[in-house]
């Protein structure tokens, strides 16, 4: 899939899952070194927001906006997955006091890869945004062809809504 970042056009690793089909396996680790699957974390609905690097501007904005909606929403798993390190996603945590939603680190690209959302060249997955189902089948998905852009926070929140 072709994207931009700041208007240079770069390439992920392939094509992005659709609406309607299910998430291919992957794993990524959790805040205590934890190997997770699809099927470990999608207990229930759950709203994935990937970002190329938490320690970016845009990326701290989408993660924070999302972690103030976590209590709106006791029945969504709210998860922000990023190709940080473990310790990078820690760091951010304390600094910016993000506590309710939780951070996965995709550190080894293997979420980014599965999901065609990996940009070689950067070493990054693609800011996107997921709502899955707990099978892993995607209800909604938001594909940012600009990756210097916040996504449509309203409109995944709609959608989420709209589930109740």
């Amino acid at each position: 899939m072709e994207i931009l970042f700041h208007g240079v056009a770069t390439k992920t690793n392939g094509t992005p899952v659709k609406v309607g089909e299910k998430l291919p396996a992957f794993a990524v680790k959790d805040a205590a070194d934890t190997v997770k699957t699809g099927t470990q974390l999608f207990t229930k609905v759950s709203l994935i927001s990937v970002v190329p690097d938490i320690d970016t501007r845009v990326c701290s904005l989408s993660t924070k906006r999302f972690n103030q909606e976590v209590d709106k929403y006791n029945n969504i798993n709210f998860y922000t997955i990023s190709t940080n390190t473990l310790e990078q996603q820690k760091n951010w945590c304390a600094a910016e006091g993000v506590a309710k939603l939780e951070l996965l680190s995709d550190a080894t690209a293997e979420f980014g890869k599965a999901m065609g959302l990996y940009v070689e060249e950067k070493g990054i997955d693609a800011r996107s945004i997921w709502i899955v189902d707990t099978k892993g089948t995607v209800l909604y998905q938001e594909l940012l062809a600009e990756q210097s852009n916040e996504p449509n926070y309203a409109k995944a929140l709609e959608f989420l809504d709209s589930l109740n």
